[in-house]
């Protein structure tokens, strides 16, 4: 199990408190939690996840 593994198995949605998905850029980094259930992305900036529902993006329907 690698730390991200880890981290994301402590982390969890700030608003729902539900599991969150780890989504990666181009690089394999990471670049967002995602919550499916309330639709929203959190980003990761320098590797540090930011669990702020302001600083979340809504995500639309398709995505």
């Amino acid at each position: 199990m690698t730390a991200d593994h880890r981290l994301l198995d402590m982390l969890v949605c700030p608003v729902c408190k539900g599991p969150l998905t780890l989504n990666r850029d181009a690089q394999f980094r990471p670049h967002e939690l995602v919550c499916a259930a309330d639709r929203l992305a959190f980003p990761v900036r320098d590797g540090i996840p930011v669990m702020l529902e302001n600083e979340a993006r809504a995500l639309p329907a398709e995505e």
